[in-house]
């Protein structure tokens, strides 16, 4: 039997796609024989999600996982809204979710993580459900967030099912107060809801904050009124900037006129921490027009 080296199998999965410890099967069971491997991994249908993982991922799932004082939160996408409701995916998610409670934040740590009762990892189960539902996926971000003394709750938007779902929100909460469980949720749901970008004032990004005040002070300026006046004007504006994407200055969605500071100072509580992920968000998606490539490729 040939000696099967670490650098054959990273030649082989690097013309394939596929998963490490799947390349270094196909290459025992060929007796080393690169082509001959290329095919067993094309015969279990692994090494077709080579040709998938360029294609734009832009849907899929985000999933929850809660444990004890903690909860962890994950985006993972697929080529369209219909994976979403594939079983297999949404087990997937499911797994990844409660993995990344341990792994953590770093994705290429989630991905190497070993994905159970397979022998495989994260990012080589991925490759099988590549292979099996024939579209591309990524494991694309991870946030975890721990309270040691209080509570972690998560919300949900829209979910499919339990913790999954488009829209998803993280919050911990520290303290002893009754019913922080239940404020959480509704914290999670009032962060779904207005999409803050801040826990607090002093956590606003300084760069944000100066492009407002620019913007801001050259709005007041137009008005033409004296400059003591326009300082005024901007910052009573600024402080409405802060109820806009500060959570904790914001308005109460659940009745239109607490603040959210108040509400939580109320219940005893402290917000430590949110996350919000919203499926899709920052990936640049493609829109083809089937009609103009079709005219293209005849030479219309």
């Amino acid at each position: 039997m040939a000696d099967i080296t670490a650098s054959m199998v990273k030649d082989l999965r690097e013309s394939t796609g596929a998963g490490m410890m799947d390349c270094k099967k196909a290459l025992t069971e060929t007796n080393g024989d690169k082509e001959a491997a290329v095919d067993w991994l094309r015969k279990k249908g692994l090494a077709a999600a080579a040709k998938k993982s360029g294609r734009v991922a832009a849907e899929g799932l985000v999933g929850v996982a809660l444990a004890p004082g903690k909860a962890a939160m994950v985006e993972v996408n697929a080529e369209t809204d219909f994976v979403a409701r594939n079983e297999a995916f949404q087990n997937f998610v499911e797994t990844v979710a409660r993995l990344a409670l341990d792994a953590g934040e770093d994705v290429e740590a989630l991905k190497a993580a070993p994905f159970p009762g397979t022998g495989r990892t994260v990012a080589e189960e991925m490759v099988h459900l590549v292979a099996a539902i024939g579209e591309n996926m990524n494991v694309r971000r991870a946030a975890v967030v721990s309270v040691p003394n209080g509570t972690v709750a998560a919300y949900v938007h829209g979910a499919l099912k339990p913790g999954l779902g488009k829209i998803g929100v993280i919050v911990g909460l520290e303290g002893a107060g009754e019913g922080l469980d239940r404020l959480g949720r509704q914290i999670g749901m009032h962060v779904a809801a207005t999409r803050p970008e801040a826990l607090s004032i002093a956590d606003v990004d300084p760069a944000a904050l100066e492009r407002e005040k620019n913007v801001l002070m050259e709005q007041a300026r137009a008005s033409g009124k004296p400059e003591a006046i326009i300082e005024k004007m901007v910052e009573g504006r600024v402080k409405k900037y802060y109820e806009d994407v500060v959570l904790l200055e914001q308005i109460w969605v659940h009745d239109g006129e607490s603040r959210v500071k108040d509400v939580v100072k109320k219940a005893g509580g402290g917000v430590t921490r949110f996350v919000r992920f919203t499926l899709g968000e920052g990936i640049e998606k493609e829109n083809s027009d089937f009609a103009a490539e079709v005219a293209a490729a005849a030479g219309v």
